[in-house]
């Protein structure tokens, strides 16, 4: 009996949906192991995550906090940010404070 998922190359060559296998099915005349929870696995993830060849690629975003901006800064003020501050930014200014004070080595 053929197991459907356990190799992560057929993943990638073949969209794994219940068509596909069924008609695999009907030309080898072999019954044929369906993973139906791996099926709408894989088809929650593609509507999460989307078609990555439909997105559009960003231009890169100008940094929300000013490089001036210290540590200090973000402790003392009680106004909110204008907007939003992406993780990634965040982290990376954290990640410098930390260097500069020997905490992250």
């Amino acid at each position: 009996m053929e197991t459907n998922g356990s190799n992560s190359n057929f993943q990638e060559k073949q969209p794994s949906d219940a068509s596909n296998i069924v008609g695999r099915e009907k030309r080898t005349g072999k019954e044929v192991f369906i993973n139906h929870a791996e099926i709408a696995w894989h088809e929650r993830r593609r509507e999460w995550v989307g078609d990555e060849s439909q997105k559009s690629r960003r231009a890169p975003r100008e940094p929300i906090m000013s490089w001036t901006t210290t540590y200090e800064d973000l402790l003392l003020s009680t106004e909110p940010f204008q907007e939003s501050i992406p993780l990634a930014e965040m982290v990376d200014f954290l990640v410098d404070i930390w260097h500069e004070e020997g905490l992250y080595d």
